[in-house]
């Protein structure tokens, strides 16, 4: 099976300027997401998508990197990512004439994933091919979620549940961290779950997102502790 690995990394960001390539742990944040799918072993290419010569220049470091010069009318604010891979796509086919099974969608923002977690992804997405054509990355949590009603008051989202966590049936958050999606159903649904999409359930550690300054804080400590276990 052939993959086109995506790394949608736009240049605009509001919470933490150029976020994708922002230093975590001395490194570009990009720099994590690139050197983690190239000890994966699949078969197809690794392309960045971003409309910013700093973080092109960053992905250009990496010989096997293909960077996309992604148009301004999918680089805004409210710019769709799967934009960016359908573009990606066509990209590919245009003018390296190269077509692709599945796209994954492998974002700048998750530098503690483990190669061999999105391994075992891409295995699990091809055992399942025939009855699904997406696959996401989820984090299991077993929090007692409350809601605020009309009235302005708040009751437990599931009153029934038990008090203690380890009794509670869990719930699954999209992390984001891997997506792998069916070419053809990407580009018929316009969306990385495409019809009929199956999760699989990482570490909460290797799920941290970068969206704040405080992400990084903690993402820069796992980072030291799996330093000091590796040693």
């Amino acid at each position: 099976m052939r993959y086109l690995v995506v790394i949608p990394a736009r240049g605009g960001s509001k919470g933490i300027p150029h976020k994708n390539i922002y230093p975590v742990a001395g490194k570009p944040l990009l720099e994590y997401s690139i050197e983690c799918i190239q000890a994966v072993n699949y078969e197809g290419d690794l392309v960045v998508s971003t409309d910013d010569k700093e973080i092109a220049m960053v992905a250009q470091k990496y010989p096997e990197v293909i960077v996309i010069d992604r148009p301004a009318e999918i680089s805004h604010d409210t710019a769709k990512t799967e934009d960016a891979l359908i573009h990606a796509v066509h990209y590919m086919e245009q003018q390296y004439h190269k077509t692709y099974d599945a796209v994954v969608t492998f974002q700048a923002t998750s530098p503690l994933r483990e190669s061999r977690t999105v391994q075992e992804v891409f295995e699990e997405y091809e055992r399942n091919a025939e009855k699904y054509d997406a696959l996401l990355t989820l984090t299991e949590d077993r929090s007692d979620f409350w809601v605020q009603h009309e009235d302005g008051s708040f009751g437990r989202l599931k009153p029934d549940a038990p008090r203690r966590r380890q009794e509670r049936k869990p719930l699954y958050v999209e992390n984001s961290a891997v997506y792998v999606t069916q070419t053809k159903s990407l580009i018929e649904t316009g969306s990385v779950l495409g019809k009929q999409v199956n999760g699989y359930v990482i570490d909460e550690k290797e799920a941290v997102d970068i969206n704040e300054f405080n992400d990084i804080l903690l993402a820069e400590s796992l980072l030291m502790q799996r330093k000091g276990e590796k040693r």
